[in-house]
């Protein structure tokens, strides 16, 4: 099973701007997460089409489970 921490912004224009990071750490606190996303807005750390990150919309750790049906060489 694969985990990402997957982070949703809103951008100046209003619309949904998602992040993902591979491989969070397992006790990932909200606090911990908002904060590092609200870094990621007051420093600008990304810009997009519409503009710069300007607020938070959530934040999720999705859980992938693979299943191979034909191996790959």
């Amino acid at each position: 099973m694969t985990q990402t921490l997957r982070m949703t912004f809103l951008n100046a224009a209003g619309n949904r701007v998602s992040i993902s990071l591979d491989n969070p750490r397992d006790n990932l606190t909200q606090s911990e997460v908002e904060a590092a996303m609200n870094t990621v807005i007051t420093k600008k750390v990304f810009t997009t089409s519409g503009g710069d990150l300007v607020s938070i919309d959530s934040a999720a750790v999705i859980d992938t489970t693979t299943t191979e049906i034909i191996a790959g060489s």
